[in-house]
């Protein structure tokens, strides 16, 4: 009992704090969806609803010190029922099998692949002798031959290879299949060979002519300012970044600035915030206004409408989405007469979010935009009630300007680390003397280009706005070249980022000396992260190559083929080597079959046809991996195997080489069952037979 009156206690003296643990107990739901390795039933739900109904009606009916806890209990339940009714909603069907000939689709979105190759996205597909209820809502195509101009609605055909999204790289890492599951995106592939249009563009609906009107604005951008200066321009005004080269993104990301490409909360909040200082200038300047009218309120409706349209202009991508509705909570509190920026605010923006799109809470997007936002508001509130005044008064905004890109360097560096294996210890003082510029000259050079744009006048406005880019784009590729710009870190087990993120949020919203226990959860998270051991081997899904680690690093079987897989396990691994490297270190390459030995086995790898001929036999210990039917006595994973298993990794225990799957790393869920989605079943009576009796789609009505 005694216990229990300690907590009564504590729970007691957080009383007006707890609100912002509301977005924490609901991610926590989402998260446990996510978690989950079997897909919950419809009575799963059902009972979940249920108990958010009582667990909410009893704090309801019994207010007391405990309530809070059992409406956590009831927001974890809420999460889980938001993640798995998001999934379901945005069920489509995808491509199970690999396809090759005709694709017929109009042009949805336009950008560019991690190659730097175009890529175009089709909705309203159609492929050739595939059955209706089969073909995917939306493919995306990459444009590996001639580049045509591609029109936003314009219907196209091609000649394409297409895929069913691919698993994770290796067990437990990123899985795309996923992602590509929320974007409805039913299969993937490339061209070879020209796009040709064979309809006029059909900009029917609000969503396309607003697309249609991002890349006219983005054409007449860089039509002013050609080269990555305006690709640059065209990204962070509509978010379109086809104009901008890998090697600027590469030089971006080195030095920490890439958040400066993305249309995020800072463009949000900076554009917002030269509307809101601008309008409520401008009425301030007439007296008859200022005196009768409460101006900071209407320039925060002007500024709100500005955030809107931005939105919309940008393609309102999930990170845009989440920018502004933290800038809208913002300026909702400013009309309110509340604080603008406050912990609370922060938690309606996530709890926002989280309600529209549960799955933003897996993305590096949203955990490092919180991150931010939340470091940064807690850090100013508890700094809010400092002198400041013996600071000169030229050496406030610099310090504020340091401070607040330390504080949001630091909180956001485990995250990006985790996800993009990197960290950039430069990046600070990059943000330092690009930053300023963005605000000051990027920014409000923009808003006036747009504003002037009627009249034919943007000229100007545009190159000034391109001086500020020129600088941002000098100061990355200064700092990418300098030495150790990018220091490679090992990629987490998946306890690292939760637990990391349950000890810093405990540290800033928990009230009391209690706070300080938050500390535990997070060391324990950084000691689990430097501890962590990769995989002594992996296999790719296709079994076209794999990587065993060695004492100089992992060893690849391939020096070509596979790169984007390769490239992911170096980088998971801390490793900066290029394939041609890694392939390097892999011991006795003579011949076409690659052996080596490990503790408890042996791993062989027979990839092609004529490697596949030159095979005789392997011990009963052995591993063989290849791409093409074998018959041995030892293990054996081939194409087909592998094609149900997903890419393998390999680890020595007390009985030998252990094999984990993607499969049973991933579990069986709606986005990488092999079924189509119940509900696309209806589709059927939209098919078409032919005299030869084979099924095609029907022609879409007119």
């Amino acid at each position: 009992m005694r216990e229990l009156a300690w907590v009564e206690t504590a729970l007691w003296g957080q009383q007006g704090h707890l609100f912002p643990w509301s977005p924490v107990c609901v991610a926590a739901g989402i998260g446990l969806y996510f978690g989950l390795r079997i897909e919950p039933g419809l009575i799963v739900y059902a009972v979940l609803a249920g108990l958010v109904l009582c667990l909410a009606a009893l704090a309801w009916r019994w207010p007391g010190a405990f309530s809070p806890l059992v409406l956590a209990g009831a927001m974890v339940a809420a999460g889980v029922c938001l993640a798995g009714a998001r999934a379901h909603q945005v069920a489509a069907p995808k491509l199970d099998f690999r396809y090759y000939g005709p694709v017929e689709g109009r042009i949805v979105a336009l950008d560019r692949s991690a190659s730097d190759a175009p890529r175009m996205t089709l909705d309203r597909v159609r492929l050739r002798d595939v059955a209706a209820y089969k073909v995917p809502d939306r493919v995306r195509i990459s444009l590996h031959g001639t580049e045509a101009r591609l029109i936003p609605g314009q219907r196209v055909m091609t000649t394409a290879h297409l895929s069913p999204p691919q698993g994770p790289a290796e067990p437990g890492g990123f899985d795309f299949r996923r992602h590509a599951w929320f974007q409805g995106l039913g299969a993937v592939g490339y061209t070879r060979v020209p796009v040709l249009p064979v309809a006029a563009p059909d900009t029917e609906g609000w969503p396309m002519r607003i697309f249609a009107l991002r890349m006219a604005i983005s054409r007449h951008i860089q039509a002013h300012l050609p080269g990555e200066t305006g690709g640059f321009a065209a990204a962070v005004t509509t978010g379109d970044r086809s104009g901008v080269g890998q090697a600027s993104l590469d030089a971006l990301r080195a030095s920490n600035l890439a958040h400066l490409l993305a249309i995020s909360g800072l463009h949000m909040g900076l554009l917002a915030g030269v509307v809101f200082g601008g309008l409520r200038l401008g009425l301030a300047l007439v007296p008859w206004l200022a005196l009768r009218w409460p101006i900071r309120k209407l320039a925060a409706v002007g500024a709100l409408c500005a955030a809107a349209v931005y939105l919309a202009l940008s393609g309102g991508n999930v990170a845009t989405e989440r920018a502004f509705i933290m800038v809208a909570v913002a300026l909702v509190a400013t009309l309110c007469d509340r604080r603008a920026l406050s912990l609370r605010s922060v938690a309606i923006a996530a709890l926002i979010v989280l309600a529209l799109r549960p799955e933003a809470l897996l993305s590096p997007g949203f955990q490092m935009s919180f991150a931010a936002t939340t470091g940064l508001v807690a850090v100013f509130s508890a700094l809010r009630g400092v002198e400041s005044r013996w600071l000169p008064g030229w050496l406030r905004p610099v310090c504020s300007l340091v401070l607040s890109s330390a504080v949001a360097g630091l909180a956001t560096a485990p995250v990006a680390a985790a996800h993009f294996n990197a960290l950039a210890p430069y990046g600070l003082v990059a943000n330092l003397v690009s930053v300023p510029v963005m605000g000051t000259v990027v920014v409000p050079a923009a808003v006036l280009a747009a504003c002037l744009a009627p009249l034919g006048l943007e000229g100007l406005p545009l190159q000034v706005m391109g001086l500020g880019l020129d600088w941002i784009l000098a100061v990355a590729l200064e700092v990418s070249a300098w030495e150790g710009a990018r220091r490679p870190v090992m990629a987490p087990g998946p306890a690292v980022l939760p637990m990391l993120a349950l000890g810093l949020l405990w540290l800033i919203l928990w009230q009391g000396r209690l706070r300080w226990a938050g500390t535990v959860p997070a060391l324990v998270a950084l000691m689990l992260w430097t501890g962590a051991e990769r995989p002594a081997a992996l296999v790719a899904d296709t079994g076209t190559l794999v990587g065993v680690m060695t004492a100089e690093g992992r060893a690849l079987s391939k020096p070509r083929g596979a790169g984007f897989v390769a490239r992911i396990w170096l980088e998971n691994d801390g490793d900066l080597a290029e394939q041609p490297q890694a392939a390097a270190r892999w011991p006795g390459t003579e011949g076409r079959i690659r052996r080596i030995a490990l503790e408890g086995g042996t791993l062989v790898h027979v990839p092609g046809k004529r490697a596949a001929a030159e095979f005789d036999t392997c011990a009963p210990g052995d591993i063989v991996i290849s791409t093409e039917k074998l018959t041995a006595p030892c293990e054996v994973y081939d194409a087909r195997r592998l094609y149900h298993t997903g890419s393998l990794a390999l680890s020595v225990g007390p009985k030998g080489l252990q094999v984990t799957t993607a499969r049973e790393s991933s579990g069986q869920r709606l986005w990488n069952s092999d079924g189509r989605p119940a509900r696309r079943m209806a589709r059927l009576d939209q098919l078409e037979i032919s005299k030869s009796g084979s099924a095609r789609p029907a022609a879409p009505a007119p």
